[in-house]
């Protein structure tokens, strides 16, 4: 079977995640966010004034947390491949690892953007930042004038990659879901 692999990204509180939950409370296969599970415990022992104005800071060594993000996103790509479902959506993709290294000026070499190269996803679904709904909590810390830079960070290192991305309106997670749906689902 050829599942369709679809990301849905964007900056800190954009709705991602309560798009997600209503696709999975809908029957379709949704592969959470991985970064929170692996920032909560570090981020904890951390001082946050640093932590709000970079977020990879958040980790003792940049650099290893990365190589295990990127490392967890391609494992959750190829969990994907071996299910039995027509479409998949992640709750971020591979080269989000890149964006955020861009966006926070984290250098990299090219060895690492082979993965992005190699695993690609049929279709890229943005969210844009939207201050009525922003909000921080306990794992997330980021400004709203960071999910912005985030953002246009996100937008530009997807085309880099080849993307074409489609933007999420801002409206009810119901509407959302739906719209997503329309595009995914055009029958």
């Amino acid at each position: 079977m050829n599942t369709k692999k679809i990301v849905i990204t964007g900056g800190p509180s954009t709705g991602k995640t309560s798009v997600i939950q209503e696709l999975g409370n809908r029957g379709y296969y949704c592969i959470p966010e991985l970064v929170r599970s692996l920032t909560a415990a570090e981020a904890a022992a951390e001082i946050m004034e640093s932590i709000i104005t970079n977020p990879i800071l958040s980790v003792k060594n940049p650099v290893e947390f990365n190589n295990k993000l990127l490392e967890g996103r391609i494992a959750q790509y190829r969990s994907a491949e071996k299910t039995d479902y027509d479409i998949v959506f992640f709750d971020r993709g591979i080269p989000d690892v890149h964006s955020y290294m861009n966006c926070f000026g984290q250098p990299y070499d090219k060895a690492f953007e082979l993965p992005a190269q190699r695993f690609r996803y049929d279709r890229v679904l943005l969210m844009p930042p939207w201050r009525e709904i922003y909000a921080t909590d306990s794992e997330r810390f980021e400004s709203f004038e960071a999910s912005e830079r985030i953002f246009t960070s996100l937008e530009k290192t997807y085309q880099n990659f080849g993307y074409e991305i489609t933007l999420i309106p801002k409206a009810s997670v119901t509407e959302r879901t739906d719209f997503i749906l329309d595009l995914v689902n055009p029958n």
